[in-house]
Formats: structure tokens, sequence, C-alpha cells
């Protein structure tokens, strides 16, 4: 059988109007390849989620080397602002265009043309593992957790894994993920009395305590970096009172921050403290204000080593650019895998990911599959 083109693939893929959680016919397309070419699959749906495992091999005491990634994406937003189909996967100029081409079709169809075409060509002594979900768009409950609680109840395991997010900002080879920050929000509600703005004692205005709130926040520097990570931030996305007139006091105001945090803080000490903060100002104004926290996810690090040796290597060989390790920008599965086992993140350059007219450099899905390639020959030679 002839090599599986990744572009091809890639094309198939962003077709299917996967908008999370919608699986839309992307996994049973990915299923269908991998099991004509050798590979045991199991969908593993959970919820509205529906998620695909597939491994080659049956070494279970071997090496088993993994790839992690979803074909989920995000809505379009407006339509007339795009110049192509959205769903069409049409090419031009070098560049083939569709929600998912970035984030992250390309880099499924990537690891998956270079997987089975590796155990085919060349078969390993141990096994690869695939792992794909239909969630990490939306709230990420039921996806690559849903598949991880699977493989402990079946006794499966992946030693090494990458998972294939774009992580190049500028130019493809020059930056891989080795761990990410952790991601929280906390969302505010300060309560007071309803009046009038012109006789303010009859009433409660819980603007002012809010806001006193968000200046402590604003303005207080959570930390000047670690190791792995740049400084923490936090930032107030939105104050609302829902209040058109101007000359009525709100019963009511909201607020909320996102911190995106190194690991000089946890999930758990970042809450303890902004309860303690907003607790102060509520004593001091005499304002109720609740807060609800949210953490999406903890930050972690995979130390330089194996893994991120060998990816670098690859990427370099493969790319003429030493891969900068990195541990900016938003929150991936890897928040998930490392849990597991060493994972590290490379993919595409994903300057237009979520964006209107989203598009990939065709070349560029070829180069993916050849470091993944050469990833899997290094790893098992």
């Amino acid at each position: 059988m002839p090599p599986i083109d990744p572009v091809d693939l890639t094309a198939q893929l962003i077709r299917c109007p996967s908008v999370t959680p919608k699986e839309a016919g992307a996994l049973t397309l990915l299923q269908g390849l991998l099991e004509q070419n050798g590979f045991k699959c199991t969908r593993i749906p959970r919820g509205t989620v529906d998620n695909l495992f597939a491994r080659w091999g049956e070494g279970r005491n071997g090496a088993s080397f993994g790839f992690n990634g979803h074909t989920d994406v995000v809505p379009i937003g407006d339509l007339s602002a795009w110049s192509v189909d959205p769903f069409g996967a049409e090419q031009k100029d070098g560049f083939m265009y569709g929600r998912g081409a970035v984030d992250m079709k390309s880099g499924v169809a990537a690891f998956v043309a270079a997987a089975i075409d590796f155990a085919k060509d060349t078969p390993p002594d141990g096994s690869i593992v695939i792992a794909i979900t239909g969630d990490e768009e939306g709230d990420a409950v039921d996806g690559t957790t849903a598949i991880f609680d699977w493989m402990a109840q079946n006794n499966e395991k992946i030693d090494h894994c990458i998972v294939g997010e774009p992580t190049c900002p500028e130019t493809f080879g020059d930056m891989m993920k080795i761990g990410r920050r952790g991601s929280l929000s906390a969302f505010f509600t300060a309560k007071g009395i309803q009046g009038h703005s012109a006789y303010p004692h009859r009433a409660k205005n819980p603007l002012p305590a809010l806001v006193r709130l968000m200046d402590v926040f604003a303005n207080h520097e959570l930390d000047q970096g670690s190791d792995h990570f740049g400084p923490s931030n936090l930032a107030i996305t939105t104050i609302d009172t829902g209040n058109p007139a101007n000359n009525v006091i709100p019963a009511q105001a909201k607020a909320t921050i996102n911190i995106r945090f190194n690991d000089t803080h946890t999930g758990q000490s970042l809450s303890s403290w902004i309860k303690e903060q907003t607790d102060v100002i509520s004593r001091e104004t005499g304002i109720e204000i609740g807060v609800e926290i949210k953490i999406s996810g903890e930050s972690f690090v995979t130390p330089p080593g194996r893994l991120s040796d060998l990816v670098s290597k690859v990427v370099q060989a493969e790319t003429g650019k030493l891969p900068e390790l990195s541990t900016t920008g938003g929150t991936s599965d890897a928040r998930f895998v490392k849990d597991h086992c060493p994972v590290v993140e490379f993919g595409l350059v994903g300057k237009t990911m979520h964006a209107v007219d989203e598009r990939v450099e065709v070349a560029q899905i070829h180069r993916l599959k050849s470091v993944y390639t050469r990833i899997l020959q290094d790893y098992f030679a």
C-alpha cells in the first residue's frame, strides 16, 4: 500500500464539521483507517463526547509510545467573514483553509499517517498508542480524562507521549512545549441594595467594594517567575452590572478574573488567597461578595531529559532549528497526559488557530509527518 498522505487526510478531517462536542464523522474516519492498517481501536464515549483509543502491537511489556490529539474544533464565528467554506478544505496559494486546519486536524493527520507507515514499514519491538478526543476545545471533562480512565481499567499504558498541538509561534521548528501554566477563573458577585443615585443613603452600592477588590488583584504581583516559567499573570476579564440607567444604584455587580500561573502556585493556594482578599474587602465595606472558582488545570513541567532531547534532536535534524523549550501559552490536554507519563508538545505554526480563514501551509503538514516518523524511528531504535 502507498504511504498515507497527511494532506489528504487533513482535508478529509476538515470536511467533518466536528464543532465541540460533535464527532461529525471525524473519529469514525480515523478508526476505519487505523483498523485497515492493523491498529486495534476502541471507541470510548462518555457524556456527550466520543473518544478514540488505538494501539498497534500486542507486546504490552515493551516500550509504548503515544500520540495525543483532538478532532473537535471551535465554532466558525461569523460565516460572512470567511473567504472560503470553513469546512471545505480548500487549497490555494500553498495553504489549506478550514476550521481545524491548524488546531489541530493537521497534527492528528500527521501523527496518524506517521504511525501507520512506520508500523507497516518498520514494525517496532513495542507498541504505538493513539489517543484522540472530541472534547479538548470544550470543558475537557469527558475527553482525554475518559481515555485515561478507560486505560487504567484495561491495563493499558503509555511510556512517553507527544501531544500534536500547534506549538511554533513564527516558523516551523522554533518551539516545543515541555509544560504549561495552570489556569484558574474566579467569578465574583457583590450584593447591595438598589436605590436612587440622588439618595445613596437609602441604597447600598456594591460597585465601590467590587472595584476596590479588583484593584487589589490588578496591582498584586503574583511572582517573578521560576526556573521553567515566566511570571504568572492575572487579568480582570469583565466587570458588569447590567444597569442601563445612570440614576439607579444597582443591587448587584459581577466581575471575573483569570489567572495563568506557574509552578510557584497551585490552584488551591491561589483559591485560598482569592477568598482571603475577598473576605477582607467584604468585611471592610459591609458588602456581601460571593466568589466561585474554577480551576481548569494545574501548572506542570516535564523536566528536560530523554523525551525532550529526542524531540529536539529530531526537529533540529529535520528543520535546521533547535526548538526553544517553552511553557508559554494556554492549556492543552498535556495537563492530563502528564499524570500518566512524560509528555511534550510539538506541532505546526499556530498563528491562525481559532481565527477566521484558519489555514495551514500544506508543505508543513508533510514536514510534520516526517518529524513524527523520525521520532518513532529514533525512539524504538
